[in-house]
């Protein structure tokens, strides 16, 4: 063998050794279509580490894999929840609450809810560099502790007065509320708000492409009210379609930044038909990766008024069966990609960790695969 030839084989043998132990790049989240079914467990963060844990563990042993937790204040102990949570080896979706008054210059003072509803900031108001120093702050806390974030939920029922202040609380209820965007009592800072929200969401995309753990997690926009006309005219509370508000987001640039669009639905009890047409009407803005964005539907649940034990959940199982079997719909086209059921125990007609177990509404909510009908 020629001296030129046996650097040609050495060379190659090296190549090979290299392309051997070379670490695969992962594959960008955003590729990879999984649906994820979960269960809500928000404002960990006002409870005991004792608390966190045994609700925490309650969840995991159950079977469920996906929780929808909270970033709030106090961080440290949203933190504390997150850290828990990746320890039992469940998958988050981190709803990021834009209510913290950290986000917020010191000056800026909530709109009024005149007592009905709680006092919001408006979105207006949202200093994006607080927001961005803040956010670099938690995000560097929890990858420097080695947890991986599934998904990200900056925001919450953003299209709805109870969780936006550039939305209008009526002094006193019963008026007409606005039935699109043009009717908004304050549409200029409402219209500022969307931007400093697109805003808040791309920096949102920058700093988890700055972590080691987190940087493939997907980013989901606020989940978006179902709250009806009905309701708001009742309630003297600001709200829009949530179909219009995706419209108002996507002439901002939102779909360049998102993986998906997150909406909240509490359709109520109906016949199978009633609450299988609730769920396509509410989701027809929801489209495939390539034609739009899927949703994620990041709150659903359906009540059950009976508070004593044993529990009779038989009723909303059926019903909870119906839903399951839409989402499944949506699923095979790939016009949804998630559900988590609100909630697991705070709220009491909602809840499906009853009795000292999961319930059967709750079995249905949160089975991963096909639910029959039963």
């Amino acid at each position: 063998m020629t001296v030129a030839v046996q650097v040609r084989a050495i060379l190659a043998c090296a190549l090979a050794v290299l392309w051997a132990f070379a670490q695969v790049p992962p594959a960008d989240a955003r590729d990879v279509a999984t649906d994820r079914i979960g269960v809500n467990r928000v404002n960990l963060a006002w409870l005991s580490r004792a608390d966190q844990e045994r609700i925490l563990k309650e969840i995991a042993a159950s079977g469920i894999t996906h929780v929808r937790l909270s970033l709030s204040r106090p961080v440290d102990k949203s933190i504390d929840a997150l850290e828990i949570a990746d320890r039992l080896g469940l998958k988050v979706l981190l709803e990021i609450q834009l209510g913290n008054k950290d986000y917020y210059p010191p000056g800026a003072r909530p709109r009024t809810g005149f007592g009905r509803i709680w006092d919001v900031q408006r979105l207006s108001d949202l200093d994006l560099d607080l927001y961005r120093s803040q956010l670099r702050s938690a995000l560097r806390r929890i990858d420097d502790m080695g947890i991986r974030i599934d998904a990200v939920e900056p925001g919450n029922e953003i299209n709805y007065s109870a969780y936006n202040g550039d939305l209008v609380v009526y002094e006193k209820p019963g008026r007409r509320t606005p039935r699109n965007v043009s009717e908004v009592a304050d549409r200029t800072a409402f219209g500022r708000g969307l931007d400093a929200y697109v805003g808040a969401v791309r920096i949102t995309r920058e700093e988890l492409q700055a972590t080691v753990h987190s940087r493939e997690a997907l980013l989901i926009s606020a989940g978006l009210s179902d709250v009806g006309t009905g309701e708001a005219d009742s309630r003297g509370m600001e709200r829009l379609d949530p179909g219009e508000f995706i419209s108002l987001l996507r002439e901002r640039g939102i779909d360049a930044l998102v993986d998906g669009y997150g909406i909240h639905l509490y359709p109520g009890r109906k016949d199978d038909a009633g609450l299988a047409s609730y769920v396509m009407t509410l989701l027809g803005f929801c489209r495939p990766e390539g034609e739009g964005k899927p949703c994620w539907v990041t709150e659903w649940g359906i009540a059950n008024t009976a508070l004593s034990c044993p529990l009779d959940d038989r009723e909303r199982e059926v019903a909870v069966r119906a839903v399951r079997r839409s989402f499944e719909d949506l699923m095979d086209e790939g016009r949804l990609r998630a559900a988590f059921y609100y909630d697991w125990d705070t709220q009491a007609v909602y809840s499906v960790w009853r009795c000292g177990a999961l319930s059967p509404a709750g079995v249905a909510a949160t089975k991963t695969g096909k639910v029959d009908a039963k």
